[in-house]
């Protein structure tokens, strides 16, 4: 998620992030999509090549699971993420990726600080914005 990609270089960019490593789950042509993230400042990227069409979508709670083992191997403090997929609209890998690795979660943000070991996510609401305080680690969708 472009969205994502650019939260994470301004948190880097604020001191606030250490390393930015984007990950795209699908089909080899999705590297193009890593490069332009490479591009605009994110350290590294992860290609996990789990289809072979385009047009094969892979189930949400198959992304998080994937996603989950790419956490436990890299370690981060913070995931960001998309709020929902182009493909089928689903918004709901970030929530599964959440409770697979029991972490706490800030969904529909538009802004994003990180507040020692807590992240201050604001987010929209049916009835606004609501700011809320979430320990670290934890997913955020954008």
């Amino acid at each position: 998620d472009e969205i994502a990609v650019e939260e994470a270089i301004r948190l880097k960019e604020a001191g606030k992030a250490d390393e930015i490593v984007v990950v795209s789950i699908g089909v080899k042509q999705a590297q193009e999509t890593l490069r332009t993230a490479l591009a605009m400042g994110a350290d590294r990227a992860i290609l996990v090549n789990a289809a072979d069409d385009v047009h094969n979508d892979i189930e949400p709670l198959a992304v998080a699971k994937i996603l989950a083992k790419v956490v436990e191997e890299e370690q981060p403090g913070l995931v960001l993420a998309g709020k929902q997929a182009i493909d089928n609209d689903m918004n709901a890998t970030g929530q599964m990726l959440s409770a697979l690795l029991g972490w706490s979660q800030g969904t529909f943000a538009s802004e994003l600080d990180i507040d020692g070991d807590n992240a201050v996510v604001t987010r929209e609401v049916d009835g606004g914005l609501q700011t809320i305080k979430v320990k670290m680690p934890t997913i955020v969708t954008v």
